[in-house]
């Protein structure tokens, strides 16, 4: 195998191959994983593995060889397919591609940090306390669905820790994971909640057990827990950049602010045939990227996810929200038409149609700022 060398320091190198990473750990590390085999914390691990397992969808047959042999055996199967000692191995595995690999690192005094990150969330994000679709018994799993998106992070640390901070690594690590998916504002897949992580994120975190003093806590109050916190966060930006497209411009659109309360790119046109004429709605069609990306389009939308994300949390009573959502739309009808100074004219003309659900107020403010951007100056 030729292997490509991405990163190479004292402590590690890591290194990258077709469909796999690895980082190898050149002394004696303390590794805490999410690995199945040689998994939790341990000191024998000299390899953390990353690979791409199987396509997003429909790769029955490669789900059927993870499965039907058991993880034990799969992993053993990977570590032949890269000439590594299995008992040595600790290994993640995702549908993303390994090019989209993301690496940050940075350096504060003596510690250095390196977070090595693929990130997918198109199918699978999810914001902790969403309903599940399986349930370990004892018994078994009883249903194991093929996902597609995970967030996969290697964390390396240069200098040693105690097992507490090991501990703690994984909150501040977490934290800077959850902290990218907000600033791209990623709704999750199973509710209307933004996402804080995908349903099957794994990690391996690796610290030295020699080379001086270990460090004693990875809190983000730390200098070593804002590094990790950082490094974490921008390598996960970088690697959902790469994966599905979430530049953090491309995310001001209108579906990607409301696609959570039931805007859809693929059905908006079907729903608006009764709230436009054939020439408005043709002419929207044509020209919808620079429509549902205008910029203060876009700020609307966003606003009105933020309404109506406080109503449901009960920071706002659910009594403000008809006036309080109407008045957001009317934002957004006045920013299609680019007319601002009828804010006032369209609040009331969508107060007076009576839709105060979100979706049904959306679509004909959308309907009533396109019909009169051209009509009036």
């Amino acid at each position: 195998m030729h292997w490509v060398v991405l990163s190479s320091q004292p402590s590690a190198v890591v290194r990258r191959h077709g469909r796999y990473l690895v980082a190898d750990l050149r002394t004696p590390h303390r590794v805490l994983s999410t690995s199945v085999v040689n998994g939790g914390q341990v000191e024998h691990v000299r390899h953390l593995v990353n690979h791409q397992s199987c396509e997003g969808t429909g790769h029955d047959e490669r789900f059927r060889v993870i499965t039907e042999n058991g993880q034990e055996a799969y992993h053993d199967l990977v570590c032949r397919e890269i000439e590594l000692p299995a008992h040595e191995a600790a290994i993640m595995g995702t549908a993303a591609n390994m090019n989209y690999a993301a690496t940050v690192s940075e350096q504060d005094g003596h510690i250095g940090v390196t977070a090595i990150v693929t990130a997918g969330v198109a199918t699978n994000a999810v914001c902790a306390g969403d309903p599940a679709t399986w349930r370990e018994t004892p018994d078994g799993i009883v249903k194991v669905p093929a996902v597609a998106g995970t967030i996969n992070t290697i964390l390396l640390i240069t200098v040693p820790v105690t097992p507490p901070t090991l501990s703690r690594l994984v909150v501040t690590m977490t934290e800077g994971k959850s902290a990218a998916l907000q600033r791209l504002a990623v709704p999750s897949c199973y509710s209307q909640d933004l996402a804080t992580g995908t349903g099957t994120d794994q990690f391996c975190i690796a610290a030295p057990l020699d080379g001086g003093p270990p460090l004693t806590s990875a809190s983000p109050h730390m200098k070593f827990g804002e590094v990790v916190g950082r490094t974490v966060r921008d390598a996960t930006l970088e690697a959902l950049r790469w994966q599905n497209g979430l530049e953090p411009s491309y995310t001001r659109g209108v579906f990607h602010a409301l696609g959570r309360y039931g805007l859809k790119e693929a059905t908006i046109f079907d729903e608006l045939v009764d709230l436009l004429d054939a020439g408005d709605l043709d002419l929207l069609r044509r020209n919808s990227k620079a429509a549902f990306y205008e910029p203060m389009v876009g700020a609307a939308a966003h606003a009105l996810a933020a309404v109506l994300d406080r109503v449901r949390h009960q920071t706002l009573p659910a009594s403000v929200m008809p006036d309080a959502i109407v008045q957001h739309a009317a934002m957004l009808a006045a920013s299609l038409a680019a007319q601002p100074h009828r804010w006032g004219e369209f609040r009331a003309r969508l107060h007076a149609g009576g839709r105060f659900d979100a979706k049904p107020l959306v679509l004909a403010a959308i309907a009533l700022g396109w019909s009169e951007k051209w009509r009036s100056i």
